[in-house]
């Protein structure tokens, strides 16, 4: 099942949005640095946010739908969910 994601580096840092079809591999990939990418230069490791349940073509839709946001829409959706921007990562896990 795709997801749509985004990470952080800090409270009111840098915003990266993604799609993956596995989230805990890819957010471990992001944390570890697993490859060298936009999210290692600016250490973004923390996942603030995410969506699943949808077809891999909605999930790409939504994210590029995301992307073209304006920076206060993303940060809004965000603390719909998350309202102290807690890195949900660890949640995940258990």
């Amino acid at each position: 099942m795709p997801f749509v994601y985004m990470m952080t580096n800090r409270r009111n840092g840098t915003l990266y949005i993604g799609v993956t079809n596995d989230l805990i591999r890819r957010v471990h990939e992001h944390k570890t640095v697993a490859v060298p990418s936009f999210t290692s230069r600016h250490q973004l490791h923390h996942l603030v946010w995410y969506e699943h349940g949808f077809e891999i073509r909605s999930a790409i839709q939504r994210e590029k739908q995301l992307k073209t946001w304006k920076r206060a829409w993303k940060i809004q959706l965000i603390e719909q969910t998350n309202p102290h921007r807690n890195d949900l990562y660890p949640a995940l896990l258990s």
